[in-house]
């Protein structure tokens, strides 16, 4: 099997799926609202990125509906980003890296 840029994309979209589910999952879980209380942030805006994410992913899983997940996903990146900088929360390279990643892979499959 040759590899190429599909297969890079492919494995890319695979693996930011399911770490982003998971994480996601492990997000919305009463065991995850100790923490975000510290952020001072209503509830609401865990659930809300929370449930953008686990839509994200599923979509992004799904070959069909991949290009879609893969925005709706950076849309969600980018608001996370955007409220952990405007409450002076500057430990956001993950959450950058991953933008990225869904940026690649919504114009990689584009």
């Amino acid at each position: 099997m040759a590899m190429n840029g599909k297969t890079g994309v492919t494995v890319l979209r695979l693996t930011l799926g399911i770490v982003i589910l998971v994480e996601a999952i492990l997000f919305v879980l009463p065991g995850a609202a100790h923490d975000f209380s510290r952020t001072h942030m209503p509830a609401i805006v865990r659930m809300i990125l929370s449930f953008g994410e686990i839509a994200g992913c599923v979509l992004m899983l799904i070959p069909q509906t991949a290009i879609r997940g893969a925005w709706l996903l950076l849309a969600v990146f980018v608001f996370a980003i955007l409220l952990h900088l405007l409450h002076g929360m500057y430990d956001i390279g993950n959450v950058v890296i991953y933008a990225a990643a869904a940026f690649a892979i919504a114009m990689g499959k584009s």
